[in-house]
């Protein structure tokens, strides 16, 4: 029998992040449906460029969302004034990275051309990456007040500013995708530029909440302006191993999924309207996931290993629990749920029937992903990072070798490299699991070291 205040503490801080984060899944699902709308190669596009952005500047998201850990850490070792401090490095980080992120911008939509993609879907998903890339900035920002938000455990801002954002970005995608009210029709461009100016309207809202007088007060925000050279040196120092393990996966999924649509625009769109209902059961999840890096976080900065232990508990709980139900209806209405996004393009019987397949390898590697998410928090807000980032960069990359034979080498087709992908997640979950339950991490002067500056 779990401690109810567990379960409950860890309740009250993630279901705001599992709102929130599916507040964002909404509005990327809605997105590719108005996309579908148009046609097929518009579904390919915005998940070839989206994935191809976010790739492009996970390094700086990896490293900045550590930042939830460390203000969690300080602010259960009772260090108040030291969270806002977390967040300036954090945004200090995030202007640092401006200029290589623009400079992606410029050159890396010429990556598309280059590995072969249909020159339809080319010229859309240079189009969507641009845009995305140019608004990154504002990612990256918004990344960092939403952890450090995480970290002191007011989720309730982060889902406030989320689904205000989504709220704005769904009508606003619809009038500049489509040109409603006198705006020209922008297509695929009308959806990234309403998701840049959602993402701006988010950082206002977090801000009004960050330079309130009750919180400038309780946290000392206006001396937190400044360099700090021990909470810098922290955050590189346990963060920068969640960057090169983000950038690294990414990387490797990215690869994965632009070797996968080179099998043509039919196996793309499959591949995007299988990841579309991914999204709503992996985005939301991730809200449990930051739940459980605050929670440890804190009681690692508290000393106090025995509550941890019941967050991790009260976390599998939940998250079997969520995935278990969502997995079960999905396999169970997996047609019906592929043909929400027909195209009415003769080619849909055939994404039909590969989305229908690949929804039942979605289904089994779903627990796989809770399992990843559970654990790879409770080991993130321990500060066990460089573990993390050996074990997941090798298994992802592994895999990607794997893809690379099966998709160039063998030439077999799209179901079994789909198949090999649900594989490497079912491994990580047990390796993650293994270490979860092991002992390193435990050991105190471990959790010391973590602590120093």
């Amino acid at each position: 029998m779990l401690p109810r205040t567990a379960l409950g503490e860890l309740l009250r801080l993630s279901l705001p992040m599992m709102v929130s984060q599916g507040a964002f899944a909404v509005m990327v699902f809605t997105d590719r449906l108005f996309m579908s709308y148009l046609d097929a190669t518009h579904i390919a596009a915005t998940l070839g460029g989206g994935v191809a952005a976010f790739l492009c500047f996970s390094l700086f998201i990896g490293l900045i969302t550590y930042g939830n850990a460390l203000v969690a850490q300080y602010y259960g070792a009772g260090q108040f004034a030291k969270c806002p401090l977390v967040a300036t490095q954090g945004s200090l980080i995030a202007l640092c990275s401006t200029p290589l992120l623009l400079i992606m911008a410029y050159y890396g939509g010429s990556a598309f051309e280059l590995i072969g993609h249909d020159p339809a879907q080319v010229r859309l998903e240079r189009t969507y990456f641009t845009i995305l890339m140019a608004g990154s900035i504002f990612t990256l920002l918004k990344s960092v007040l939403a952890s450090y938000f995480s970290g002191i455990g007011r989720t309730r801002v982060v889902m406030v500013a989320d689904l205000l954002a989504t709220g704005l970005n769904i009508p606003l995608s619809w009038v500049l995708i489509f040109g409603k009210f006198g705006f020209p029709a922008m297509g695929i461009a009308g959806a990234a530029w309403g998701t840049i100016i959602a993402t701006v309207f988010a950082i206002g809202v977090f801000l009004l909440f960050y330079l309130s007088g009750n919180h400038q007060r309780q946290f000392c925000v206006g001396k937190s302006l400044r360099f700090d050279h021990g909470i810098m040196r922290r955050y590189l120092r346990l963060g920068m191993p969640s960057g090169l393990e983000t950038l690294m996966n990414v990387s490797s999924f990215s690869l994965f999924l632009l070797l996968f649509q080179s099998y043509g625009v039919v196996q793309g769109a499959a591949m995007a309207i299988v990841f579309n209902w991914d999204m709503l059961s992996f985005i939301p999840m991730m809200g449990l996931n930051i739940g459980v890096m605050s929670l440890i976080g804190r009681f690692v900065g508290a000393g106090d290993i025995r509550r941890a232990d019941q967050v991790i508990s009260s976390g599998f709980l939940v998250a079997l629990g969520y995935s278990g139900v969502l997995a079960i209806l999905f396999l169970i209405f997996r047609d019906s749920l592929v043909n929400v996004f027909d195209t009415q393009e003769p080619n849909f019987a055939a994404i039909s029937e590969l989305a229908g397949h690949m929804m039942i390898g979605l289904v089994t590697y779903m627990l796989a992903d809770a399992v990843i998410l559970i654990s790879g928090g409770a080991l993130r807000g321990a500060g066990d990072t460089r573990w993390l980032m050996v074990t997941s960069i090798s298994v992802h990359w592994l895999m990607l070798v794997a893809q690379y034979c099966v998709i160039v080498v063998f030439g077999y087709g799209p179901k079994v490299s789909w198949w090999v992908f649900v594989a490497m997640l079912i491994i990580l979950a047990l390796l993650y699991l293994g270490r979860l339950f092991g002992d390193t991490w435990r050991r105190p002067e471990r959790l010391a070291r973590v602590m120093l500056e």
